[in-house]
């Protein structure tokens, strides 16, 4: 249930794109055409799959204050947090070196549509606040790393979908000139964030204020029935 809550929120609550708009320069770039944003999302989604659980066995074995107390206890006083943007970003790096590889050699078409936003992934934003976010949120197990991963890249990926797919739709629309290109895509990003807020109270039910509520209402129940026997008793 953990995983499954996790995923969920990371999809539809904290979606990097419309709750914390990160990667929006390859959001806005590549997302012109359907095929281009689905072979950039699958990358997003495998990149992030892949570093946000190795970034995790390097936050909690080498990075953190203490975490290299299993070498001995002489290094469990060593604090290498500040290394943690060098050691995230080289491991997005190399990752994302090696989609690149793959992608140009059984996608040649899909690597020249990409073009430069393909190896920027490695200084997409996104990317990194995948494993900033895991890191700042304490994830505590490398399992629930890994769902976060899967999730924030699936969000990532519905978000530069959507997107494109409405913005080959509305090709064909009388959208005024002054909003024609990226004016009309913001605004339509906007709506959609809106939209996704509304996912906000998804996981979260008012069940555990019900009680509360009840036992506020007994309470004031038996406060006017003690109110009404003394004023009883002063009548008499």
């Amino acid at each position: 249930m953990e995983h499954l809550e996790l995923f969920l929120k990371s999809i539809f609550i904290d979606n990097m794109v419309f709750a914390t708009f990160l990667g929006m320069c390859s959001y806005l770039a590549v997302s012109k055409k359907v095929n281009t944003a689905v072979g950039l999302g699958a990358a997003v989604i495998f990149v992030l799959a892949i570093t946000v659980p190795l970034n995790w066995l390097l936050d909690q074995y080498l990075l953190q204050p203490g975490a290299l107390a299993w070498l001995g206890a002489e290094y469990a006083d060593y604090d290498l947090s500040f290394l943690s943007f060098i050691m995230f970003i080289a491991t997005i790096a190399t990752m994302v070196q090696l989609v690149e590889i793959v992608v140009e050699k059984f996608s040649p078409s899909l690597y020249n549509s990409l073009g430069i936003f393909l190896p920027l992934i490695a200084v997409n934003c996104a990317i990194l606040g995948g494993s900033l976010f895991m890191q700042s949120r304490e994830i505590p197990s490398l399992g629930l790393a890994t769902t976060y991963g899967v999730g924030s890249g699936i969000g990532w990926f519905l978000a530069i979908l959507a997107i494109a797919a409405i913005r080959e739709k509305i090709r064909y629309s009388n959208v005024p000139p002054a909003l024609r290109g990226l004016g009309i895509t913001f605004i339509i990003t906007g709506l959609m964030a809106i939209g996704f807020m509304s996912f906000g109270g998804m996981l979260t039910g008012g069940d555990e204020e019900a009680p509360q509520e009840e036992k506020a209402v007994k309470v004031d129940s038996k406060d006017e029935k003690e109110v009404l026997a003394n004023n009883i008793k002063v009548n008499e």
